[in-house]
């Protein structure tokens, strides 16, 4: 897109002026649209500036937002109009500053998160309010280290360190070791699952990047587990021995308990695009004919899995290009359609 100076102030809803329309959507189907200007969301927005890369002048964004988010979403865009100096006296609680941070970040709108951050370093807390910026902030990364030192600032790296073995017997992460005992990782998992969601300093460590590395890390490793098992299906002789289905189930397992941790610790963009990644690979096995009438348990845990993609992407848990959930759709579709042609053939 051509974009050309202009001299005059932009305002949002300006139709005289306007060159491109953002339409706000939620799950509900309540939709709104708002004339914007391509220099100011190009500006300060990585999100719009990618986006507008590849539209026309006087084309829609539309966005899709949850019911619980679409007003910050208003209030966001109101936001990029606004000048540096202003921003921060246009924040007026801590909630409504919360839930701006969040899209601020995931919209990659470095003003606006600046100033939300500045504002909750400095506006007095009441303790029930703490506790959702302990809930919230401590997912958004190292940005929010500000906020969270002021809240607890302790030396936390007994608990890092706890969290992070955990994880990484929880995914077999061991170099050239040899796999872990089951019971070991079924015990890692629940102390990762424990550490989630009963100790009050984790959340003040998953927002260390260490520590998303290494769950970024686990989720590649249970993913190529995966791919190695699924790969080796085609070579097995007899498809319907418990033993080819136990080992690719174990697998899918472990990738949905991943799904689990992620979508805990504000990860689920990383699930998302390492199941697109692998979807085709997972198709083409799937529609392989010697698994027409076998392996029923995988077709539908794979389908099951790639609906919490969709999910996870529909409910707003993670920006990605529109072409992602596009393909995960489809196939999607052509698992289901195979799911059903196979079952009624069995019938």
């Amino acid at each position: 897109m051509d974009i050309i100076g202009v001299v005059n102030p932009c305002k949002l809803g300006d139709q005289s002026s306007s060159d491109i329309i953002v339409q706000l959507r939620n799950n509900e189907g309540r939709p709104e649209s708002f004339y914007s200007h391509s220099t100011v969301l190009i500006s300060k927005s990585k999100y719009f500036a990618d986006k507008l890369s590849c539209l026309d002048s006087g084309e829609c964004i539309q966005i899709h937002c949850s019911k619980f988010n679409y007003d910050y979403h208003v209030k966001l865009l109101r936001l990029l109009y606004l000048p540096v100096d202003s921003l921060l006296d246009s924040l007026d609680t801590v909630k409504s500053a919360i839930g701006i941070l969040q899209l601020a970040i995931d919209f990659g709108c470095e003003e606006i998160t600046k100033g939300c951050v500045q504002y909750l370093e400095a506006i007095p807390w009441e303790d029930k309010e703490e506790e959702e910026i302990l809930k919230t902030v401590s997912k958004l990364g190292p940005i929010a280290m500000p906020i969270l030192a002021r809240i607890q600032p302790v030396d936390l790296k007994a608990t890092k360190n706890v969290f992070v073995s955990a994880v990484r017997f929880a995914t077999n992460i061991g170099g050239s070791c040899p796999p872990f005992d089951d019971n070991l990782k079924t015990s890692a998992q629940e102390q990762v699952e424990y550490m989630l969601a009963e100790d009050a300093d984790t959340p003040l460590v998953t927002a260390d990047d260490e520590v998303k590395s290494v769950v970024k890390m686990g989720l590649s490793k249970v993913c190529s587990s995966f791919e190695k098992e699924l790969s080796s299906l085609l070579l097995e002789s007899d498809l319907t021995s418990e033993t080819a289905e136990d080992k690719i189930m174990l697998c899918l397992s472990d990738i949905e308990w991943m799904s689990n941790i992620l979508l805990k610790m504000n990860l689920m963009k990383e699930f998302v695009l390492n199941w697109t990644e692998i979807s085709g690979k997972i198709l083409a096995v799937i529609e392989d004919k010697k698994l027409d009438s076998s392996m029923w348990a995988l077709k539908i845990k794979v389908i099951e899995l790639t609906g919490k993609v969709l999910d996870a992407v529909g409910y707003g848990n993670c920006n990605t290009p529109g072409a992602i959930p596009c393909k995960i759709a489809k196939d999607m579709a052509t698992l289901y359609k195979k799911n059903e042609a196979s079952s009624g053939s069995e019938e």
